[in-house]
Parts: structure tokens; C-alpha cells; sequence
């Protein structure tokens, strides 16, 4: 659209007219919302109508809403029709009840502007029990609806449905107890029946009371769907009594007109309660208006069938939760009834993600609805905080809310749908991964560090290992550029094999040009390359994987001294030291470098290098210099890594310093000095090479002394 705009204005300020854009927006009534529809754009000056496009603009859940909104009539059943008729009866609220009144009108909630979600959910369920009434006798079904109306001249608010109201009785006895829900016992009767109690959203009799958060005062006018039943009213200002009296002119269900508190008037603004419901109770099920206008015009498409929803309503619904621009990568549409009832989406979106995302310490950015109805924008719990990346829904009627609904209770039944739902989305991930390698490959470079963390975070070794099957790295028995998994190379293994062996450099080329792993070419085994920063990390948190030891090529080398396991050097004599020329340079080589190391040794497994560096648990030892920086100075950190500096009596280097450390031990202290830090550099374990800058210098300037 921009560039298409910017043509227009450029034959516009080529024709020096002023300019004037109108847009005419075409498409189909009344059906589906399609991504795109087209915009007619007309660039008109003084001169008359200079040029025309037709452009392709993306519609978002919001925008649908809006347009439907416009061209519905307006539609109310909010009238001022009610009576008071004969005497009026007091009540006081039961003891518990008048105390948790006060709890609920000053504290349960985080937000006073829940106490409409919680009403429409209360609605919401009238209307459902209603239904099902109905359904179950065979009759037909009424128009079900629930009507918001707000006046800032009066400072109300008022919602009214067309669901099975209540007799005075249950006036009495749903509105005077706490916790005495209808809804409650409405499920108790039909525990057996799963289609009708999967719609009942309040269970807990205490969203009711929430209109006390911003009311004064609050009226009910409720008559029940049984024919011929009289209408009544109840009244209260929440101070511990309420009043009932019979009411002429209710109509069928239940009228709530809340009286706002001076400070919350805010709620009787059409805009604010707009916001709100757009917020909370944009998926309920049956039609829900304010002020006449229709508000739930959106489609939970979660609760849809799998094959019922189109690539194209996904990046709608994608654009309208997770309010961004771009398109999935990946859409989970998962539902299941075992263990736990889910519906639920997930996305992967397209777009890498930031700094921001990646440091983040809050949970998921997954919403939670409970039967539709959100109860919290970004449900921490429901994933573990390494999938944070993921957007989309999870809805789940064995969600156990606590009073409020709007705070989880971490419990057993939590757990197991925190579980359940990172199973699968790692289950998705592996198929993904097969059925496209290099979309996979793509998603794993951008989303990579997300799945080392939830290994190094993760205490359970059996998730982790799950986790791991995530992971991708280069190997030396691959091609450059072509990755593999933990479970693709333990395919590959020797017969008796116990061990996965990785490197972790920075590069392939170095990782291949490295002393380790040129010490490993003759036990012809595969190294995994680890090129990220926290692989190591994430490797020594793992462990293991599918039974089977993750070892740094660096341990292998230690260890295969442990174990006193010999490599025979096969070369020709003279092209080494001898072993009486390798024991006395070791004693020389000893005594220069001193506490800096542990101990001196030759290798055999070494071919193009002269030397190497060997610590045990090499990886652990570089991170925990990296995180405590407590060792400044070479002999400090030799106390703390006590490393082993083993030598390549082949290599030319080694054999010219035998030759020098008796005539010219000045350069040969010089030399040995140099080998040292090379040795360190490459095992990762100097954050700063710049001290040996002034030995190279004076390396040098011997170097060309000698010419």
C-alpha cells in the first residue's frame, strides 16, 4: 500500500497540484472476513482526478468488528418498564456472607473493571441454562441476548439478559449467600451430562458481588422463564441487608442496573465498557450488545475444529492476539479431552524475536479463557517460561480459578496441564522439524536460545532430555551446513558406543583446526560443532541423553589419561624428540612456567600442533571463570583449573625449543611463555590476550635479528 501511495504522490508533486486522497473501501457483506480486501485510493488536485490505485489492505479481528458494528441497526431490550407492586421484605446477608461481601467490594479483585466480565459471565450462563432447559423439553428457543447499556448523565450501567431469570426464592437464596451459586448447583444436577455443564462459566457464586466495587447501589429485576411467573425486585447498597418486592412490567430473565460510586463513573462511558468487553468478552456465545450495537462479532476459533479453520483466519486471529504486524511460522491447533479438557492455538510468529523477548522474565504470552471468557491476558502458568516466545489461547474448563477467576491456583491438576500442553508443543516441534529441515533449521538459529534455556532451567532430567531433541548442531560427519540432532546421531554410533562427544568453538573452522579435535582423530568417533555461546551450558546441564554420556572432547582427553590409555606415536624415531630429550625439556619447561601449571606431559594424539592445554571438566571450568571472575592472574587461575600442558614432541616447534632452552634460554623462556598462552587462548580460558602483546614484540624483533 505505501509504495503504491508513494506513486500517486509523486505525479502529484510532478504536477504541482494540491493534492486531496479519498479511499473507498470495497468488499463482501455480511460474509466471512477475508485477510484482505481492496481499497480504491484516488489522488484528485485542483485539475481534477489525476490517478487511481487499487490496493490490497489487511483486515484485522478488530477491524471486522468495527465494520459489522456499523452496518448492524441498533438493538436494544432495555426499557424502564418495572413497578414496584405490594410489600417489600428485608433480609440481611448471612454472617460469612456480609464479611466476604467486603473482602470481594475491596480486595478479591486486582481490577475493578472485571465486575462486567464477571456479570456477563452470569449472563452468560442464565442464558445456557435456560437453553438447555428448552432443548431438553423440546421447545423452541427464545432470542437469547445480553444488552449493556450505559448513561453518564445518571452514572449507571446496566446489563440484562433473556436467560431463566429466578423466582424470589432463588432471588433470596443465590443473592443473599455467598458462594451459593445457581451455576453451581445447575452443574451439580448434571454432573453427567458433559455437553450442557462445559458452558457454565461461574461456579463460585462471588462475581455477583464484584458490582459492589463501583456501586452504591444495585437493583435486580428478574422474573423466571417458567410461564406465568411473576417478576421481583432486589435491591441493595452492600451494607449487610438487601430488600425483595414483587415488580410489575420485568420481562423474562434478569435486569442488573448498577449505581455508580462517584469515582467509578468511568463505567458508565460507552467507550470505556467498550474496551472492556472488547477485552474479556469477546467470544462469549450468545450475542452480547451495547448500547444497541452488537460487540462479540469474532469467532473463537479455538473451539472450532482443527480442518474448519483456514490458513487465512489463523494469521487473522494471530494479528489480533498477539498484536503484530507479521504471520505465524507455525500454527498448533491442539484439543484434546485427555488427560485434561483443552482447546487451544499456538503460534510461532514469523518475526525474530528481539532483546526484549529473549530477557523477558515473565511467563508465556499465551491467553486463558475459560469457556470463552479471558481470564488472563498472559497466563504464566499454563507454559514454562522458555516457551514464552509462543503466542495464542489456551481454553480449559478444569482450570481451577481461584474466587476472583483471575489468579490461577497452582495445583497438581496446573501442573499437569503445564506439562501436557509443553509436551505437545515439543512433540509438534520434532514433527516440524522432519517434515521441513530447513524451515526448522531457520526456526531453531532465531528460536534456539528460548530451548537451551529450558535445559538449563528445567530440574527434571526427563524433560530436559524431551527438550534436547530440539536441539541442532553441525557435525564432523557431516557436510558444513547441514545439522543433526542428538537422536540422529545416536543412529550413527559404533556399535558399544556410550558417548556423544561435541566441540564447542566458535566457527567450524576453528572447531576443525583445533588441537581437541585433531586429539580426537584417532579414535575416529563424530563430534557435534557447538557454535552459540550457552551450548556449553546447556550440554553440561544435560548430561546425558537417551542413556548415553555428553562428553567434551576436551574431558575425553583428560580422562583418556586418567585411564592411562596409550596412543603409539608410529612416526619415524628421528622425527621426534627422543624420551630422554622429551623428560629433560619437560623438567626445563616445568621449572619456566612454574605454579602456572600442574603438570607437563607428551601427546601423541597431537599432529599440527605443538601443544594444548587439558583441564578436567573443561567446559565447567571456563564457565565458572566467565561467571565468578575471581581469577586475574595466571597463577590464580592455575590454582583454580590446575591445568596440564601437554606437548607434541614432533612438531617443529617443540623440537627447535629443546634446542634453544640451552643455548639461547632467554628466547626459549621467551618461546615457552608464548606457547603457554596460545595453549590457553585456544582452550577458551584468557578473557584478555592483550598482556602477551609486548612478548610477541620482543618474539619479533628476535626474529628479525636474525636477519
Amino acid at each position: 500500500m505505501a509504495r503504491a501511495l508513494q506513486s500517486l504522490f509523486r505525479w502529484g508533486h510532478y504536477l504541482r497540484a494540491p493534492l486531496r486522497v479519498s479511499a473507498l473501501v470495497a468488499g463482501p457483506r455480511g460474509r466471512p472476513a477475508r485477510s484482505f480486501w481492496r481499497t480504491t485510493v484516488q489522488l484528485e488536485s485542483s485539475c481534477g482526478k489525476l490517478a487511481t490505485a487499487s490496493i490490497p489492505v489487511a483486515r484485522t479481528y478488530s477491524t471486522q468488528a468495527a465494520e459489522n458494528k456499523e452496518e448492524e441497526a441498533l438493538h436494544s431490550i432495555i426499557n424502564s418498564t418495572e413497578t414496584m407492586q405490594g410489600a417489600t421484605s428485608k433480609h440481611e446477608f448471612q454472617a460469612e456472607t456480609k464479611k466476604l461481601l467486603d473482602i470481594v467490594a475491596r480486595s478479591l479483585y486486582s481490577e475493578k473493571e472485571v465486575f462486567i466480565r464477571e456479570l456477563i459471565s452470569n449472563s452468560s450462563d442464565a442464558l445456557e441454562k435456560l437453553r438447555h432447559q428448552l432443548v431438553r423439553d423440546g421447545q423452541a428457543l427464545p432470542e437469547m441476548e445480553i444488552h449493556l447499556q450505559t448513561d453518564s448523565e445518571k452514572g449507571t450501567i446496566i446489563i440484562q439478559d433473556t436467560g431463566i431469570g429466578m423466582t424470589q426464592e432463588e432471588l433470596v437464596s443465590n443473592l443473599g449467600t455467598i458462594a451459593r451459586s445457581g451455576s453451581k448447583a445447575f452443574l451439580d444436577a448434571l454432573e453427567n451430562q458433559a455437553e450442557a455443564s462445559s458452558k457454565i462459566i461461574g461456579q463460585f457464586g462471588v462475581g455477583f458481588y464484584s458490582a459492589f466495587m463501583v456501586a452504591n447501589k444495585v437493583e435486580v429485576f428478574s422474573r423466571s422463564a417458567a410461564p406465568g411467573s411473576p417478576g421481583y425486585q432486589w435491591l441493595s447498597d452492600g451494607s449487610g441487608v438487601f430488600e425483595v418486592a414483587e415488580a410489575a412490567g420485568v420481562q423474562p430473565g434478569t435486569k442488573i442496573i448498577i449505581h455508580l460510586k462517584s469515582d467509578c463513573r468511568e463505567f458508565a462511558s460507552e467507550a470505556r465498557v467498550r474496551d472492556v468487553v472488547t477485552k474479556y468478552s469477546n467470544f462469549v456465545s450468545f450475542p452480547l450488545y451495547l448500547n444497541g450495537r452488537r460487540m462479540n462479532t469474532l469467532q473463537a476459533i479455538w473451539m472450532m475444529e482443527a480442518k474448519d479453520v483456514d490458513t487465512e483466519q489463523h494469521e487473522e486471529f494471530y494479528r489480533y492476539i498477539a498484536q503484530a504486524s507479521d504471520r505465524p511460522r507455525y500454527t498448533l491447533h491442539y484439543r484434546t479431552d485427555v488427560p485434561l479438557n483443552i482447546c487451544s492455538i499456538f503460534y510461532v510468529p514469523e518475526m525474530k524475536p528481539s532483546m526484549f523477548d529473549v530477557s523477558r522474565e515473565l511467563g508465556s504470552s499465551v491467553a486463558l479463557y475459560s469457556r470463552k471468557v479471558l481470564i488472563q491476558t498472559k497466563a504464566a502458568d499454563i507454559l514454562p517460561k522458555w516457551l514464552r516466545f509462543i503466542r495464542g489461547v489456551v481454553d480449559s474448563e478444569d482450570i481451577p480459578l481461584n474466587l476472583s477467576r483471575e489468579l490461577l491456583q497452582e495445583s497438581a491438576l496446573i501442573r499437569k496441564l503445564r506439562d501436557v500442553l509443553q509436551q505437545r508443543l515439543i512433540k509438534f516441534f520434532v514433527d516440524q522439524s522432519k517434515k521441513d529441515p530447513e524451515k526448522y533449521a531457520k526456526f531453531f538459529e532465531d528460536y534456539g536460545l528460548f530451548m537451551r534455556e529450558g535445559i538449563v532451567t528445567t530440574t527434571d532430567q526427563e524433560v530436559k532430555e524431551d527438550i534436547a531433541k530440539l536441539l541442532r548442531y553441525e557435525s564432523s560427519a557431516l557436510p558444513a551446513g547441514q545439522l543433526t540432532s542428538l537422536v540422529d546421531y545416536g543412529s550413527r554410533m559404533q556399535a558399544g558406543s556410550r558417548n556423544i562427544y561435541y566441540l564447542c568453538a566458535p566457527s567450524r573452522l576453528l572447531a576443525e583446526h583445533s588441537p581437541y579435535y585433531e586429539a580426537m582423530k584417532q579414535k575416529n568417533m563424530e563430534v557435534l560443532f557447538c557454535y552459540e555461546q550457552f551450548d556449553e551450558l546447556t550440554l553440561l546441564h544435560l548430561q546425558e541423553f537417551d542413556k548415553k554420556k555428553l562428553i567434551s572432547v576436551e574431558t575425553d582427553i583428560v580422562v583418556d589419561h586418567y585411564k592411562e590409555e596409550k596412543f603409539e606415536d608410529t612416526a619415524p624415531a628421528t622425527e621426534r624428540l627422543s624420551e630422554k630429550e622429551a623428560e629433560d625439556l619437560m623438567a626445563w619447561i616445568r621449572n619456566v612456567l612454574g605454579s602456572r601449571v600442574t603438570n607437563v606431559k607428551v601427546t601423541f594424539r597431537l599432529d599440527t600442533h605443538p601443544a594444548m592445554i587439558t583441564v578436567l571438566e573443561m567446559g565447567a571450568a571456563r564457565h565458572f571463570l566467565r561467571m565468578q571472575q575471581l581469577a586475574k592472574t595466571h597463577e590464580e587461575r592455575a590454582q583454580i583449573l590446575q591445568p596440564t600442558l601437554e606437548i607434541n614432541p614432533r612438531h617443529a616447534l617443540i623440537k627447535k625449543l629443546s634446542q634453544l632452552r640451552e643455548r639461547e634460554p632467554e628466547l626459549a623462556q621467551l618461546l615457552v611463555d608464548q606457547i603457554y598462552e596460545n595453549a590457553m587462548i585456544t582452550a577458551g580460558l584468557v578473557d584478555d590476550p592483550r598482556p602477551m602483546v609486548g612478548r610477541l614484540t620482543q618474539l619479533l624483533t628476535r626474529a628479525l635479528e636474525k636477519h
